[in-house]
């Protein structure tokens, strides 16, 4: 099996709310595509339940977007205790936590209609929760954002 990043993070050693260079790619083309970790609560201590993480996930996709140029991709992670995100080139660390921070304060004064939510839009329209990603959104607001090195498991 291919070797997965994540795996090698030392989970017990970071600390959340963070922003983390998680991976950086070159295309064959030449292209830079960075993957970032925007980890919202602390591993194996508490994770975010479905509904909430899924309206995190449709507000960030766009907010993260308007506050950062080249943005590919953000996606939940399985665990459920933060996003990926993919984007082109290497943006430094420090404006990744400050477009990530901005998003999030978007998302704790979101009062509108969820993006993305119908049938024909969403794989699971009926699962999410505005009030809950709010909060989410506050709490980690209030205890702060930081850059974090990668750890790695010492083997």
């Amino acid at each position: 099996m291919a070797k997965v990043e994540s795996f090698d993070l030392d989970h017990t050693r970071v600390r959340a709310p963070y922003v983390r260079i998680a991976g950086v790619k070159h295309t064959p083309k030449g292209d830079t595509i960075t993957k970032y970790d925007l980890r919202l609560t602390q591993p194996n201590q508490e994770a975010i339940d479905s509904a909430t993480l899924h309206t995190l996930e449709h507000l960030l996709a766009g907010y993260l977007r308007d506050h950062l140029e080249n943005v590919l991709d953000v996606s939940p992670m399985g665990c459920r205790t933060g996003m990926y995100m993919a984007v082109i080139a290497e943006p430094a660390p420090d404006d990744v936590r400050a477009a990530f921070e901005k998003s999030l304060e978007n998302v704790a004064q979101h009062g509108e209609k969820i993006p993305g939510v119908s049938e024909l839009e969403c794989g699971n329209y009926r699962d999410h929760d505005l009030q809950n990603a709010r909060a989410v959104a506050r709490k980690v607001l209030d205890q702060g954002l930081i850059v974090q090195e990668t750890i790695n498991i010492q083997r």
